[in-house]
């Protein structure tokens, strides 16, 4: 018991000190480490495993929605990125520049790209003639290089994984479709994959991407009352084509501009599912995203019989869940507290006595309850207790997300809120940049979104006390 308590101390507690805490579960439950280049993470296989699944799912709902996956260079000719005016200012700050190839100085700068909007731009031109040819919808899965000065694993690195649409559309209608579509993919995905609730709007000018003529976004909130930009989809409307004379010719023989879309989730998604999840023994992982699902645990397993029942329980389970078995010669105490740790969803617990009684022992990594199941019905316990724990972790999310969100009619309730109450923070806004600059300023908040579903708390912006537009959701973000 000692050595387990002092397992469990290894973790800060999140009350205590948050980012540590954070710090710690990244650690620990051995999902990255430290890499000699400053900013820069090693995911390991337990981590990766986990990114794995997201591309799975993310992967299949893209190909079922006609897209197609394409890889791009990942070095950018400094006189293409400087063909969208607003895009390259946008990045500048970001970019890391390739200066020299061996010992020869280059004849121009390549970056190593921070997105690859301009990539996807010159190869469209290129390819690009008719309305036959449109749309164009590809997908790439590539890393990503953004110099950050600050970093932390999974939430802001200077290289991350990520995969980034672009698509080309014969007009401004079937763009802005698209870039509803995708938010909605990324919406159900968070929601319905990883058990997080989010809130779907409209970035505003001052928060939109870099030459987008929109951004949409999806938020979500973590425990510690932050928010997370979930992941984003821009319509370009025709500003690149323009920049880059992406044209086609339409039925009527005239030439047109496409209308572009992008859309992107990242490695954060991981951090996403860390903090909305986690708790002071550390990683809750949702079954559907969970590189393994059941762990079994076998208890006196130098007894005669154990260690093969356990085996013959996990060939059986395997057939309605991704399982695996300790058979190591730690003490079981220190493997529950090693799963926990990792977040396994369900762990099975198998002894001597149980196989007398023909029944195991399930907990459950979200509510740590323990279920006793005849060997009989363990598959269908476990498929029900599975899609339970997924439904069960979504409602918590949400629970939390809708008792840590505020309403705000005046500016001193307002920062009083943004002071002594970590969480969304409702309120109107009158549209002017001034305003939203003004609200970051006193009360440390940012713009999160401008919510599809509005809602009217008064007539009046809560800044200047002119005439309100819309509600948005405010808050300080990760």
């Amino acid at each position: 018991m000692g050595k387990q308590k002092k397992f469990v101390e290894a973790i800060t507690a999140m009350d205590v000190d948050f980012a540590q805490w954070y710090t710690d579960i990244v650690k620990k439950a051995e999902l990255v480490d430290y890499s000699s280049v400053k900013g820069c993470m090693i995911i390991r296989p337990y981590g990766y495993s986990i990114w794995e699944n997201i591309q799975k799912h993310l992967d299949q709902k893209f190909k079922e929605t006609g897209h197609e996956n394409v890889y791009m260079p990942m070095f950018i000719p400094e006189s293409l990125l400087q063909k969208e005016k607003d895009h390259v200012e946008g990045f500048a700050p970001e970019v890391a520049w390739v200066t020299h190839g061996g010992n020869e100085e280059l004849a121009e700068r390549l970056c190593v790209r921070p997105t690859s909007e301009t990539l996807f731009c010159d190869h469209y031109a290129k390819i690009i003639q008719s309305y036959n040819d449109l749309p164009k919808k590809y997908n790439q899965w590539c890393s990503v290089v953004r110099w950050e000065k600050t970093t932390r694993p999974f939430l802001r690195t200077t290289e991350f994984l990520w995969q980034e649409g672009h698509t080309a559309h014969a007009t401004a209608e079937e763009s802005e479709k698209e870039t509803i579509d995708m938010l909605n993919i990324y919406a159900d995905f968070c929601e319905n994959v990883l058990a997080i609730p989010v809130i779907k709007g409209q970035k505003t000018e001052k928060e939109k991407f870099a030459g987008a003529k929109a951004t949409y976004t999806i938020e979500s909130l973590m425990h510690d009352g932050k928010a997370l930009q979930s992941g984003t989809s821009h319509n370009f409307g025709d500003n690149f084509s323009k920049a880059f004379n992406i044209q086609y010719t339409d039925k009527n023989g005239q030439l047109q501009y496409v209308h572009q879309t992008s859309w992107g989730m990242t490695t954060r998604l991981i951090g996403a599912i860390i903090m909305v999840h986690g708790d002071d023994s550390g990683l809750k992982l949702p079954p559907k995203i969970a590189p393994i699902q059941v762990m079994i645990v076998p208890i006196a397993q130098h007894k005669e019989g154990v260690i093969e029942k356990a085996m013959e329980l996990k060939d059986r389970i395997s057939k309605v869940a991704r399982v695996d078995i300790d058979t190591s010669d730690k003490m079981p105490g220190w493997k529950f507290n090693e799963y926990e740790m990792k977040g396994i969803p369900v762990r099975l617990e198998v002894g001597p006595k149980d196989i007398e009684n023909n029944q195991v022992v399930l907990v459950r990594r979200d509510t740590r309850e323990k279920i006793f199941v005849s060997m009989e019905e363990l598959e269908t316990k476990i498929a029900e207790l599975l899609e339970d724990i997924q439904k069960s972790m979504y409602e918590h999310a949400l629970k939390h997300r809708e008792e840590n969100t505020y309403s705000a009619k005046t500016l001193d309730e307002f920062k009083d809120i943004a002071e002594n109450k970590p969480g969304f923070i409702k309120a109107m806004w009158c549209g002017d940049r001034a305003c939203e600059e003004k609200l970051k300023e006193v009360a440390g908040v940012t713009s999160r979104c401008i919510p599809f579903e509005q809602e009217t708390i008064s007539d009046k912006c809560v800044c200047c006390g002119g005439e309100a537009k819309h509600m948005v959701y405010w808050g300080k973000a990760y």
